[in-house]
């Protein structure tokens, strides 16, 4: 299976916003897996597509979509493929989608039912665009349009996001409540409404996340359990079952993590 993968020359204006261009062919379907990251997704297709994503209730998706914060791995049948894709920080996601990622839950929604007609229009005008210059012009200039939207995150809420996100996921969220002058049951309870997770599910994805990254740098297992804040090295297999279905030797051979390197090179900052 080829990849073209191509990045904006320009990150988007918008705080908390990064995108990457996909062109993906193949000689036959394959199945790859969208493994879990802490952002909300946004995969806007165009061209002639040949791919099925299914949710964890086994719907299958085969158009432009939106994923929230997965807690799964979801499996994808891909033959051809030419997408945008939009990672949105959970921050920002409100105004852009026009509700807080809490009400996507871990779903995949159609973009169309959460955009409309914009959704259409934008894949016409990116299928018609001749160079990924342009198409990443005409996504950016929609997202800083929606951005507009008035749809603020708590500022307690936004910090404790923020800590989460600096620490790597190994900042105790025990005591951020202290920190924003909050009771704990109040800083859950606004958490979860806003980000769609509780504080030590964001945690336990981004430390995930970081780590995951680390085994497909090529570091052993064990190493990166011991860097990462895990218990031990059996701890680091159980989450990464968890997150992706596969154990780390598997898990670090995905299609959508290997590409991470020249997609989204902050990842593995």
């Amino acid at each position: 299976m080829a990849w073209e993968i191509a990045r904006p020359s320009r990150m988007p204006a918008v705080s908390g916003v990064d995108m990457a261009g996909f062109r993906i062919r193949g000689d036959a379907p394959e199945t790859l897996h969208a493994i879990p990251h802490p952002a909300v997704t946004i995969v806007i297709e165009f061209g002639d597509r040949s791919f099925e994503v299914r949710d964890a209730s086994g719907r299958a998706h085969s158009a432009s979509l939106i994923r929230g914060l997965a807690g799964t791995a979801a499996p994808a049948r891909v033959k051809s493929l030419d997408c945008v894709q939009v990672r949105l920080s959970p921050l920002v996601a409100p105004a852009i989608l026009g509700f807080p990622p809490a009400e996507l839950g871990e779903n995949i929604v159609a973009l169309e039912q959460v955009w409309g007609r914009a959704a259409a229009r934008l894949r016409e005008r990116l299928h018609d665009a001749p160079d990924w210059p342009q198409r990443f012009a005409l996504v950016q200039a929609l997202l800083a349009e929606r951005s507009a939207n008035a749809f603020p995150v708590d500022p307690e809420v936004a910090r404790a996001w923020e800590r989460i996100m600096a620490s790597r996921g190994r900042f105790r969220v025990e005591d951020l409540a202290d920190e924003l002058g909050w009771t704990r049951q109040r800083l859950w309870s606004r958490f979860g409404a806003q980000i769609g997770l509780t504080p030590k599910r964001a945690a336990k994805l981004v430390r995930f996340d970081h780590a995951v990254h680390r085994l497909v740098q090529g570091h052993a297992p064990a190493r990166v359990a011991a860097d990462t804040g895990y218990a031990d090295q059996s701890h680091f297999t159980r989450e990464v079952r968890e997150f992706t279905g596969a154990p780390p030797t598997s898990a670090a051979t995905e299609p959508w993590l290997t590409v991470d390197d020249r997609a989204w090179p902050s990842t593995l900052a």
